[in-house]
């Protein structure tokens, strides 16, 4: 497949350009970009393809693409400024901040507990009416008054929606507004950044039309926490790409953002913690943000993981390059963000046409392995 490819690419990056040709070469992309920032520097930043199945919108600079999980990121990073702020602890029962949570054995659940996927809440084994998820008083409601599916703290298993209703509603209780509003007026806005949990109707006709993969993810077993998780008709909402999907805040799922926001997003991680002049998050804090909570089988994912307050780490799998401090997340259908301190560089990368991979899509891969190639 012949593109024309779009953007900048620093010479001493050659190799990611051809890389982003390859992909499309290959028949892999619909529309896609990739965005990386070196010392604070956006130093490639490449995109291509459409923004539609039909082929008739260009897939450019102005396109918004749904990340999806890639959103925890953005999230993880929000509630690391409440710490910053002295407005909450890491290790501070989640109860004391909303009690109604601290029910059935959750009384002494943590912060750090809660973003690291070790509270057992990752969805309902019961069947619940999927349009509920897009009511999130109600779903988080719902979670406070569920017991968890093993005990807290043991091991953690992916709350891949579930945790956003979490997350959500702790911010609204402890910042008094919602965690969408407070990115877009504390940081989207002032920086320039095109990112959103929350997309306003004005911009839903920039967004890029998803097609879905082929074929599902391989989660081996079935299992209770798989079964709640992703298992069920009731798992997660229909509708999603609908005009109600983008409206909502999920914290966990519906993030709309270009690869360049997100790039300078992380890189703001991965540097001196400023965005745009925007005080994002000190060092210190993405420092502690990102440290290891729980390391282990995960119980719903296939893969060993190391989880940090909301990040996912890149040991022991090495999905985000070598870096061993590099951290950030993962999208449904190959999307992702990545900070790596150590080099102070992050990159992005999002896409229209999914592919059935649960993190580490070899899309991706091989833009961060030509990325490091050419350090």
């Amino acid at each position: 497949m012949s593109v024309e490819i779009h953007g900048r690419c620093d010479a001493a990056f050659a190799g990611v350009r051809q890389a982003f040709e390859a992909n499309f070469a290959e028949g892999l992309e619909l529309g896609a970009r990739f965005s990386l920032s070196v010392e604070g520097e956006m130093v490639v930043d490449l995109w291509a393809g459409h923004a539609d199945r039909k082929l008739t919108r260009p897939f450019d600079a102005r396109t918004l693409t749904p990340v999806y999980s890639t959103t925890k990121a953005v999230a993880a990073t929000m509630i690391a400024r409440l710490v910053e702020q002295g407005a909450l602890a890491w290790t501070q029962p989640v109860a004391e901040l909303w009690p109604e949570f601290g029910v059935k054995g959750k009384a002494a659940i943590t912060v750090e507990q809660m973003l690291s996927h070790q509270a057992g809440l990752p969805g309902f084994l019961e069947p619940i009416d999927p349009t509920l998820w897009y009511d999130p008083p109600v779903i988080a409601a719902m979670l406070a008054d569920l017991a968890p599916l093993w005990p807290p703290g043991t091991a953690s298993g992916y709350h891949a929606l579930s945790v956003g209703y979490l997350v959500g509603e702790l911010y609204r209780r402890v910042a008094g507004r919602s965690l969408g509003t407070a990115l877009r007026e504390e940081i989207a806005g002032p920086a320039g950044l095109d990112l959103w949990i929350g997309l306003p109707d004005s911009e839903h006709d920039r967004c890029a039309e998803l097609k879905p993969p082929s074929r599902l993810p391989q989660f081996g077993e079935a299992t209770d926490p798989k079964r709640a998780a992703f298992l069920s008709t009731w798992a997660a909402p229909s509708g999603r790409g609908s005009a109600d999907w983008r409206r909502i805040e999920i914290p966990s799922g519906n993030g709309h953002a270009t690869a360049e926001a997100l790039a300078r997003f992380m890189a703001a991680l991965a540097g001196d913690g400023t965005v745009g002049g925007v005080h994002l998050l000190s060092p210190a804090m993405a420092a502690q943000a990102s440290a290891e909570r729980i390391r282990g089988q995960d119980l719903v994912l296939p893969y060993e993981i190391s989880w940090g307050a909301g990040f996912m780490r890149n040991v022991p799998d090495h999905f985000f390059g070598p870096g061993e401090a590099t951290f950030g997340h993962s999208g449904w259908g190959g999307s992702c963000a990545f900070a790596d301190p150590e080099r102070r560089l992050a990159g992005a990368y999002v896409m229209n046409r999914q592919d059935a991979y649960l993190i580490g899509d070899p899309r991706s891969r091989r833009l961060v392995d030509a990325v490091y190639a050419a350090l």
